[in-house]
């Protein structure tokens, strides 16, 4: 399965959150349970820079990626992960546009299995108000 194209805006300053779903070819839900996800902006596809990292081990304030969904209640057994960018973080971003591409993996070292969901272009609209 080739990475699903998708791009978007963050608004500095102002929380992201949007969801999505993970189907297989008959369009029932992925059971996400033995997954985790990482997810990364750069500048250019190739670049070591990175500009923001997202997991699903979320941060304090809840930046990350959630298998339950963007409402935190949903099973994982939903194919749903949320993506959620906080004010705080997404006031500390500086680019106009960059790349990114979400994945999924289980297990680790020779024996990790990585699906690639998500790929595009993120652009960042800049905050006036402060």
């Amino acid at each position: 399965m080739s990475a699903g194209k998708y791009s978007f805006t963050i608004e500095q300053g102002a929380t992201l959150q949007f969801e999505i779903q993970y189907k297989d070819s008959t369009n029932s839900p992925v059971d996400l349970s033995a997954y985790n996800g990482r997810m990364q902006v750069r500048p250019t596809v190739g670049s070591s820079e990175v500009y923001l990292t997202l997991s699903s081990t979320l941060q304090s304030d809840g930046t990350g990626l959630n298998f339950s969904g963007s409402n935190g209640n949903i099973p994982p057994i939903s194919g749903s992960i949320g993506i959620y960018i906080s004010a705080a973080t997404s006031s500390n971003l500086d680019f106009n546009e960059a790349y990114y591409d979400l994945e999924i993996y289980s297990g680790s070292g020779a024996n990790e299995y990585v699906v690639r969901l998500l790929e595009g272009k993120v652009k960042l609209s800049k905050e006036v108000t402060r």
